[in-house]
């Protein structure tokens, strides 16, 4: 009898220590976290361009199905595919990048359902305007890397913005005011 009791109390005690597990901090893996942004084109076209460097990390506590996040994005390191496009995305026009190199979205506000975050409400901080976006959360996977044996989270995620709310709207609407963001991050878990 007393052997059952305690098998149930070990048991009982992993259960509750499972429960109230500390959050968990991941650290973006800078050669597979992207973001890109989608536009159209006179109409034309709907162009695809990213950004080459983003940093951050991202907290999440699964068991009272909370996080948070705080990602960097280099302005300068834009990737349209032509250099002479790039040097007309950072002008004073549109990204500014000389005054404003980077933009950030930081959260505290990750809304789970069932066991799986399923977007981020947060700010967003692009040519130095602030403005409250909602990234709703596509993909989202944790395990152990498959090469390294470290923990990893990925996830893919999407808003979508008014440029001309972020004083970059020249050429609406020939060039879309309407543009998507989205963000693919793979991060490690941080020792």
């Amino acid at each position: 009898m007393k052997s059952k009791l305690l098998i149930a109390l070990v048991a009982t005690l992993g259960l509750v220590s499972t429960a109230f597990a500390a959050p968990t901090t991941y650290t973006a893996d800078t050669n597979h976290t992207f973001a890109q942004f989608e536009y159209n084109h006179l109409g034309f076209s709907n162009q695809t361009s990213r950004f080459n460097a983003v940093t951050g990390t991202v907290t999440i506590d699964q068991a009272a199905k909370k996080g948070s996040a705080d990602i960097t994005i280099d302005a300068k390191s834009v990737d349209t595919g032509s250099t002479i496009f790039n040097g007309h995305i950072q002008s004073e026009d549109y990204l500014s990048t000389t005054q404003f190199p980077t933009a950030t979205f930081q959260s505290n506000d990750m809304i789970f359902k069932g066991d799986k975050p399923v977007s981020l409400q947060g700010v967003l901080t692009l040519k130095g305007v602030s403005k409250p976006v909602t990234l709703k959360i596509t993909h989202f996977e944790c395990k152990k890397h498959p090469m390294t044996g470290v923990e990893y989270c990925g996830a893919n995620a999407e808003t979508k913005v008014k440029r001309s709310e972020f004083n970059m709207g020249k050429n609406a609407p020939y060039v879309s005011d309407d543009v998507t963001i989205l963000i693919a991050i793979e991060a490690a878990k941080k020792d």
